[in-house]
């Protein structure tokens, strides 16, 4: 259920599945440099009362998939680097994936079954992994910009999308936002405006930091 203003921020999510694959990650990743703030970040999205608020409000929600696509997936990804294969495929299917499971009907569905719940988790999470270790593999080249840029456009294309909407999309979310003084429609807006411009931010650090790696190398 949808928390309110007043009970939500002492939502914390403790449940012991979630705490316990969260330790055994930790674990995992523990001499990884990257490794400790990715599961920072992933609990700051599953345990934090940002997940019960995520519940209410879509801009929330937004918040806690930005943190997963575009925090902790680069992290990850930099704690288990891949080699360099192309992300091309990587690209298409984690795009399709955000997109996919921010239709109506498939948003409305995860937040109503708590299986679809964890499977939009899990593959909004697993899929920009594989991206970001396609970027992180071709190690600051052209391509690596590139395809940076193209998760750069393609997340603020949905984020104007979601912005620009003439009315709300998600059902549930058509009640929730009104105790938080919001407006199902203006909730939507919120969502969409972190998602075209804050949600932007990592991709254009990640450009900013393969032009660098490149330029050096080429003046080396």
């Amino acid at each position: 259920m949808a928390p309110g203003p007043g009970e939500a921020w002492a939502a914390w999510n403790l449940d012991p599945l979630v705490i316990g694959g969260l330790l055994a990650l930790l674990w995992a990743v523990r001499h990884r440099p990257t490794g400790p703030a990715a599961v920072g970040v992933l609990a700051v999205a599953f345990v934090s009362p940002l997940c019960a608020i995520s519940v209410a409000l879509f801009s929330a929600r937004v918040v806690h998939h930005v943190l997963l696509v575009a925090v902790a997936a680069p992290l990850l990804a930099a704690a288990w680097p891949g080699r360099a294969r192309g992300a091309a495929v990587p690209f298409l299917i984690s795009t399709a994936l955000l997109w996919g499971w921010h239709l109506p009907a498939a948003y409305d569905l995860a937040l109503s079954d708590m299986a679809v719940y964890w499977l939009m988790q899990a593959t909004l999470l697993g899929s920009a992994t594989w991206f970001w270790r396609a970027v992180l593999g071709a190690r600051g080249g052209v391509d690596a910009v590139l395809w940076s840029l193209a998760g750069l456009m393609q997340m603020g294309a949905l984020g104007a999308l979601l912005t620009l909407a003439p009315g709300p999309l998600y059902a549930a979310h058509g009640l929730a936002p009104l105790a938080w003084g919001l407006t199902p429609l203006a909730d939507q807006q919120l969502g969409g405006l972190i998602m075209w411009v804050p949600a932007m931010l990592p991709y254009a650090l990640m450009i900013a930091l393969c032009a660098r790696n490149s330029w050096r190398r080429s003046v080396a």
